[in-house]
Formats: C-alpha cells, sequence, structure tokens
C-alpha cells in the first residue's frame, strides 16, 4: 500500500502532466492565432496620381484611420511610376486599390476588382493652353504638342485623345509630363503647346498657375476614380472597408484628410457605373508594353 508522501507524489506528477498538456494546447492556440493574424495584412495601393512624397502624405493618414476602424492591417503601396502600377493591377497584387476606373476595366475579366466607393462629382478631362496664347480653336492645335500627366490617364489623356481624333480629326505630338502638375507647368513655361488635366486637378493649382492657363475643351463628364477591393477578399472584409470610407467622410476631420484626393463627397459605387466606357473606343489610345 502506497505511502502518504507516495500518494501525493503521484498525484503531484498527474497534475503536472496535465499542466503541461494545456500549457502546449494553449501554446498552439496562440501561436496558430499569432500566423493568422501576421498573415492578415492588406495592401493598398494608389495610382500615383502626384509625386510620391505628397501621395504619400494625402494617402498614408486615410489608410491608417481606414486600418484603425476596419481593425485590419492595412499598407499603403505606391509604386515609383505609373507603367509600374498598372503592372502590379494587372497582376492582382493589390488588396485594394484607388485606380483609373478605365484601369479597373481593363483588369475586370483577369482580376475582376469590385469598385467599392468613389466621389459623387463626376470626372472631366480638360485642354488647356496659356491664358496669352493666340490659339482660339481645338483644330488649330493640329500637329503641336500635347503634354500629359500619364498616357494612360483617363480623362487628361486617353478620352482626350480620343476627342481630338474623333471629333476634331487632329493628331498632336504626346508629350509625358508623368504628374498633372508637371503636365499644366510644360504649358505655362513653353514647353508644351497644350495639356491635358482634369477639372479637379487644375482647382489644387496655385492660383499663379491656375490664372495662367486657359481652358479650350471640356470633355463629357464620367464617373471618377473607385476605391476597389480584390475578389480574392472575403464579402465581409470587403463591406468593412467601404463603411469605414464613408464613414470616415462622414466627420470633419476625415473630409478634410478625403479632399486631398480629392474625393469630397464620397459613395457607393459598382462596375456597372463605369461599364458604359467600353463603348468609347478608349482601347485605341491606350500605350501598352512600355518599361
Amino acid at each position: 500500500m502506497a505511502t502518504v508522501d507516495q500518494q501525493i507524489f503521484l498525484w503531484i506528477k498527474v497534475i503536472g502532466r496535465k499542466l503541461i498538456r494545456s500549457l502546449a494546447v494553449c501554446w498552439l492556440i496562440l501561436s496558430t492565432a499569432f500566423a493568422a493574424g501576421a498573415e492578415t495584412t492588406y495592401t493598398f495601393g494608389v495610382v500615383p496620381q502626384f509625386e510620391q512624397r505628397k501621395l504619400f502624405a494625402i494617402w498614408k493618414p486615410i489608410v491608417d484611420e481606414l486600418s484603425r476602424r476596419t481593425g485590419l492591417e492595412i499598407r499603403l503601396v505606391a509604386t515609383l511610376t505609373v507603367p509600374e502600377f498598372e503592372t502590379a493591377l494587372e497582376k492582382g497584387t493589390f488588396d485594394f486599390v484607388y485606380a483609373n476606373p478605365y484601369h479597373i476595366l481593363r483588369v475586370s475579366d483577369s482580376q475582376g476588382y469590385i469598385p467599392l466607393v468613389r466621389d459623387q462629382e463626376p470626372l472631366r478631362g480638360i485642354l488647356v493652353v496659356r491664358k496669352d496664347s493666340p490659339v482660339k480653336s481645338v483644330e488649330e492645335l493640329a500637329g503641336k504638342t500635347l503634354a500629359v500627366p500619364s498616357p494612360n490617364a483617363l480623362g487628361a489623356s486617353l478620352l482626350l485623345r480620343a476627342d481630338l481624333s474623333r471629333l476634331y480629326k487632329i493628331d498632336m505630338t504626346m508629350v509625358n509630363a508623368r504628374t498633372h502638375s508637371s503636365a499644366y507647368l510644360h504649358v505655362l513655361n513653353g514647353l508644351a503647346d497644350a495639356g491635358g488635366g482634369v477639372e479637379k486637378t487644375l482647382a489644387e493649382q496655385d492660383a499663379a498657375i491656375r490664372d495662367g492657363l486657359r481652358v479650350l475643351y471640356t470633355t463629357r463628364p464620367m464617373p471618377p476614380h473607385p476605391v476597389a477591393a480584390h475578389p480574392r477578399l472575403r464579402a465581409e472584409i470587403r463591406e468593412s472597408l467601404k463603411k469605414a470610407l464613408l464613414e470616415l467622410s462622414a466627420t470633419p476631420a476625415g473630409k478634410l484628410l478625403l479632399d486631398e484626393v480629392p474625393m469630397q463627397s464620397p459613395m457607393t459605387t459598382s462596375l456597372d457605373d463605369y461599364l458604359v466606357m467600353r463603348k468609347w473606343g478608349l482601347e485605341s489610345y491606350w500605350v501598352g508594353d512600355r518599361k
């Protein structure tokens, strides 16, 4: 018959084994949860609409606030050039993305990005010349130089060049100025005869730039850039970001952040809002295979 000391020893041994097993299970649960959490990092890509420092200054606070509101770990990703952005989009690199709507349409069959939110204010392309330019009609620009922020910018290049060719029967020599601000400066400084832009970006320029330019032509309106999500994300994740973005826009601080995009009156959107663009023949003006 076991002594009292032996019984106590056996009891401690059994309890110890159970404790070790319990601790092992707890460690497994915690390590699994940590691993799952580590995988939950979502990328948010933004088309290079501004030079990189300005883009980060505008978008990093927005993305950080969306991350806080959703409880998701969201990381801002900015490519240096529009071609790099287009390549990443075509590969489905971004989980969330703010992009030219024609970019979204072009990859709809291969990647299926789902538009979530856009501004209510429509996007319109504009053709500008120097205020003191002798040019009075679009036709006078035949054979002249046209500065654009990117060859595949929707309002500032694609639709604008399509209109020049189809409506006015003229061709211009395109100059890639790389940003909207630079396209306007090209015109102002006499480096290009005319420039492509959009109403919103012209309104954001310093008064000295705005006052030195004259809008010669304005394109038809179109729905502006959406924030979209890749379909690999679960529906509740997509809805969480959409809800957070709309709620952010309803706060004074959030409105100030989004005004810089500019996305002054965000609203829910879908791919249906953009399908009309497929009838505009923009594919003929798309510049691909650029390095």
